[in-house]
């Protein structure tokens, strides 16, 4: 247990790529504000070069979807039972649970049994789907920081501690370069179309969306023979992983890695997978085809239990259908070829895109998301009264 006189100590649990990216910013922002906080946790490369002790990495189930978590349960199960022991044993000062919903859901429980405070950042979107579960989601937090507005009175619906940080990448999409040193740096001058992939980040999402997507792409090259395809490599995909499938395209592919907003800037057109990524291409102002698939059994029950009409990210806060999803069996070489080849042909729709982009960026705010998560988590850190 930790001695009363030692520095305020903070438990991170992040389960995802951009939850690494989520809780690696927070943590750096609120050493700014406690330099002496220390944390400790579950996570990935960002959070260890933030200076996060990790205890263990979370690459390995970072999966999503029904069939997907039985087959990593067991795994998934050791990490939730080594986290809780932490929670119990060292008994941080505040347990930050960062997205990855059941499993944060499941390690809040525990901590508050043994006392441990807990913040919940990305809040379960349980306005989405099983809203009936937002009471057995409060009762297991001290206090919610959510990243929409629209979810505030939701929570405050149901008495849960509720804070509007705003959203982590508000502000925070800016290329280093301008477009033309980026378009040469990336050898990416053409006189035809630059369209970006982004296959997502996770090992399942690339399995099942990168084919479809590599044959879109073939489709594309067709029609547009000058065009260039560059493909955003997220920090935890491998060159092993994506090899295999790069191999078997008949069209060249340029990968890049950790240069994400110089990439986006230089694309005419965006091919990405539902998630985070959407939002990233929103700020970045780029027209996209938002694609999805999951095994049958996931979706069916998706389709059962959520209770939106989108759920690309930008069509949900713009409450309206600004860019085309293809999901499941609608998710095709075919369809995706033809939206991308419309965005490059036609100028108005294209133009139209780009605007309704920009309000989703008004809505998002200007930034500061991490340090007003921060302010948060410091406040709960030095006062024992639930804010």
């Amino acid at each position: 247990m930790k001695s009363s006189a030692s520095p305020p100590l903070i438990m991170l649990s992040a389960g995802e790529a951009s939850g690494d990216q989520h809780a690696a910013s927070l943590f750096l922002e609120l050493k700014k504000l406690l330099p002496e906080v220390r944390a400790i946790g579950m996570g990935g490369a960002k959070m260890r070069e933030a200076g996060v002790d990790i205890r263990y990495d979370s690459t390995s189930i970072a999966v999503i979807g029904t069939v997907e978590v039985i087959k990593h349960y067991g795994e998934i199960s050791r990490a939730l039972a080594l986290m809780k022991a932490i929670a119990s044993e060292e008994r941080p000062d505040l347990l930050i649970c960062v997205d990855y919903k059941e499993f944060n859901f499941r390690l809040a429980r525990a901590a508050q049994a043994v006392g441990v405070k807990v913040l919940f950042y990305v809040s379960p979107q349980v306005w989405a789907w099983r809203p009936g579960r937002v009471k057995k989601y409060g009762a297991a937090v001290d206090h919610m920081a959510v990243i929409f507005p629209f979810e505030v009175p939701f929570y405050e619906a149901h008495n849960i501690p509720v804070t509007y940080v705003g959203h982590p990448l508000a502000g925070k999409v800016v290329p280093s370069l301008s477009k033309d040193a980026a378009l040469a740096e990336f050898g990416l001058q053409t006189a035809g179309p630059v369209i970006g992939l982004l296959p997502g980040s996770r090992a399942n999402e690339v399995k099942r969306l990168l084919p479809v997507i590599l044959d879109a792409v073939e489709l594309l090259a067709c029609r547009f023979p000058t065009a260039r395809f560059v493909l955003n490599q997220a920090s935890s995909v491998s060159d092993t992983m994506l090899e295999p499938y790069l191999a078997n395209c008949k069209v060249a592919v340029k990968t890049i890695q950790g240069r994400n907003y110089d990439v986006l800037q230089c694309c005419d057109a965006v091919v990405t997978v539902s998630g985070t990524a959407t939002l990233e291409v929103a700020l970045a102002g780029i027209p996209m085809a938002i694609i999805y698939k999951l095994t049958p059994i996931t979706y069916w029950l998706g389709r059962l239990l959520i209770h939106i009409n989108f759920i690309g990210l930008p069509n949900i806060l713009a409450g309206q259908g600004i860019v085309r999803e293809f999901i499941q069996h609608q998710a095709n070489a075919s369809n995706i070829a033809a939206e991308i080849g419309r965005i490059v042909e036609d100028q108005a729709y294209a133009s139209e895109i780009r605007e309704n982009l920009q309000r989703v960026k008004e809505l998002l705010g200007a930034g500061g998301g991490s340090y007003k998560l921060a302010l948060l988590a410091k406040a709960m850190l030095v006062t024992d009264v639930t804010l």
